[in-house]
């Protein structure tokens, strides 16, 4: 009686459906503890410690910053702002649960854009990048001092990340927009 009693506990515990839900969890962009891949005067680009050993480097160069992510990730793959910037300090992954385990989708990522005139910082803009194999881009710009909920809204669009088609697609600008 146990061993059928235990068999039918086992039997249950695989047909409960897995929580597809959504979390996030952060790391650090400290170049300081990141590996230079290559520097000189025209700019420079780290390999970085990501998610759980997911790949992530980080470039500049004519004074902007770009996040490239991935295994077999290349210089050319980044993304970046039109205005001069640099990145925040902390990065944060969006993680699913869709298959049972938690994996990244997409990164949110804060850029501080320079004037134009004084080249000081003066706006600030929530990136959201897709993580999909040959497929990851920024999806969504929010601008994080125009909107009081910033961080939701970029939650909100990296949680629809994975539909997006990057050679096709335009970028989605989200809530009010003065960042430059």
């Amino acid at each position: 009686m146990k061993q059928l009693l235990a068999a039918a506990l086992a039997l249950g515990a695989l047909a409960t459906p897995v929580y597809a839900g959504f979390n996030s969890a952060y790391t650090d962009i400290d170049l300081d503890e990141c590996l230079v891949l290559e520097a000189d005067d025209f700019g420079a680009s780290w390999s970085c410690p990501g998610y759980k050993g997911y790949p992530l480097m980080v470039t500049e160069g004519d004074l902007r910053f770009s996040l490239i992510y991935g295994f077999g990730a290349k210089m050319a793959d980044g993304q970046t702002l039109p205005p001069f910037n640099h990145v925040g300090e902390k990065l944060e992954w969006r993680l699913s649960n869709e298959l049972g385990r938690w994996m990244p989708i997409a990164t949110i990522v804060r850029y501080y854009t320079a004037d134009p005139e004084t080249g000081e910082d003066k706006g600030q803009v929530l990136v959201v990048t897709q993580l999909v194999e040959g497929n990851s881009c920024h999806i969504a710009y929010i601008d994080a001092l125009a909107n009081p909920n910033a961080n939701e809204l970029a939650r909100e669009a990296a949680d629809k990340a994975g539909s997006f088609e990057c050679a096709r697609d335009e970028v989605e600008i989200i809530g009010k927009f003065t960042a430059y």
